[in-house]
């Protein structure tokens, strides 16, 4: 049912939707399920000294402010574009064969580069972004695919967990954000839009502990020290380094 929605949008406001030009196939995937933060306020155990980095693979691969995911001068996805948006262009990020990147319509798409297939296309952003909220949904973080699953986060107050093959929702908590964001361990540090370090839980979102920050920078990681701008933050606890 809401396979055949989008098409017949597609065609409304569009024209056509070609295998050539594909704009939103697929069946989309609701992955905005969040319930209000709470705090358990508890040491992250085990952390390591050094973050996870993603393999460096080669991703020749640009998404557009229209949402236009180009392979050089070929289009291998179309979505649609709109009037509000915080970054300009976005880089994908290329595993297995996949293209996965975030749209500024709050959707991270999962392409198949040579088909043009697209595999699930999955929201992020809460429910109230739609009905009156905020009007920017804007994927802004670079997306981290690591052990099956991707992680995303943008300014639409959702940071979700996806399944990499489904595109299936894991969990979401009710944070946005615009910066990148670190894994460590079991643990997911999130410079958040109101103002607040967030130290995630990756199996299931939960929140080991939060931590006032005085500015919007990408974080960086290192002997279970975080360091946001001016401030140094231990990993473990959040607690401000004097």
């Amino acid at each position: 049912m809401r396979k055949f929605a989008v098409i017949t949008t597609c065609l409304l406001l569009l024209g056509a939707c070609s295998e050539h030009d594909p704009i939103l196939p697929g069946v989309r995937v609701p992955v905005f399920e969040t319930g209000d933060v709470s705090i358990m306020g508890r040491d992250i155990d085990n952390l390591p000294d050094v973050a996870f980095s993603m393999p460096d693979v080669e991703c020749p691969y640009t998404r557009d402010s229209a949402n236009v995911i180009w392979d050089g001068e070929r289009k291998i996805f179309t979505g649609f574009p709109t009037s509000n948006s915080v970054a300009g262009g976005a880089n994908p990020v290329c595993h297995s064969g996949y293209v996965y990147a975030g749209l500024t319509t709050g959707e991270v798409v999962k392409v198949a580069p040579r088909s043009r297939q697209v595999a699930w296309i999955a929201d992020v952003f809460r429910p109230s972004n739609m009905t009156g909220g905020a009007s920017v949904v804007d994927i802004v973080a670079p997306l981290v695919i690591k052990d099956g699953a991707v992680y995303a986060g943008g300014v639409g107050d959702a940071f979700c967990r996806i399944n990499a093959i489904s595109g299936e929702k894991s969990w979401c908590t009710k944070i946005g954000t615009a910066m990148p964001f670190i894994i460590a361990g079991d643990a997911i540090f999130v410079v958040a839009t109101d103002g607040y370090l967030y130290a995630l839980r990756t199996s299931d979102g939960a929140v080991y502990w939060r931590t006032e920050i005085e500015q919007q920078k990408s974080p960086s990681y290192e002997n279970k020290i975080i360091t946001v701008g001016r401030q140094k933050i231990n990993a473990v606890n959040g607690e401000i380094i004097k």
